[in-house]
């Protein structure tokens, strides 16, 4: 089963009540919440307020995607303001450290998931593998929506479907960046089940037909 997860750095702040409210109309399970911190990645987004603001206008799941620095100090915080999936960088931290961040993230009752940036080799999610519910594949570079779509990601998106098929049957596959009509066909083809979709999601007149589109490609 295909997933989608509007991102909503794309949507409308001015009506992002309406816009939260829309996503479940259209078909979409997810909500992409994309957090940054200025440091880990060259701009800033939203924090806990929005996370608590999507959490009481929408029932869908919150897929929150913490771009942020030493994201150990604010899972919790993001766990108790609504978030259903959590996604932290293995990038962004020492071992350590990570694989503590998502101890703590189960703890709360949220699933954990790590995110890999394009430079970073599918080896890196090895050491969390039996740890997460979703891998996060990122297909442009983090920090900035409407980039274009990094088609040479997929052979590393293959490899990591075969180490879930392998070790973590049961944990998604996500991919972020550049996804849309034709793209996203390529990224399940190769192995991805949940697709993040921002400006093609957001600028798409039937958001439905969208939405509908990329299920097909199951």
């Amino acid at each position: 089963m295909i997933k989608v997860s509007p991102s909503i750095l794309s949507a409308d702040f001015g009506n992002m009540q309406r816009d939260l409210q829309m996503l479940k109309d259209t078909g979409a399970e997810y909500i992409h919440v994309d957090i940054m911190d200025g440091l880990f990645v060259p701009n800033l987004s939203m924090g806990f307020p929005m996370v608590s603001a999507a959490r009481k206008c929408s029932d869908l799941v919150l897929d929150v995607h913490l771009m942020i620095d030493r994201p150990i100090r604010y899972v919790e915080r993001f766990c108790d303001a609504g978030a259903d999936i959590l996604t932290v960088h293995v990038e962004a931290d020492t071992e350590e450290n990570t694989k503590r961040a998502l101890e703590m993230i189960r703890a709360k009752g949220v699933k954990p998931a790590i995110c890999v940036k394009p430079k970073t080799p599918a080896e890196a999610v090895l050491p969390f593998i039996g740890m997460v519910d979703l891998i996060l594949v990122m297909t442009v570079e983090p920090g900035f929506g409407g980039q274009s779509f990094m088609g040479d990601m997929m052979p590393k998106l293959k490899k990591i479907r075969e180490y879930l098929d392998q070790s973590n049957p049961n944990c998604e596959l996500e991919v972020d960046g550049g996804v849309g009509i034709e793209t996203a066909k390529t990224c399940v083809e190769n192995g991805a089940n949940v697709l993040v979709a921002g400006s093609a999601y957001f600028k798409a007149e039937d958001k439905a037909a969208f939405v509908r589109t990329l299920k097909s490609y199951a």
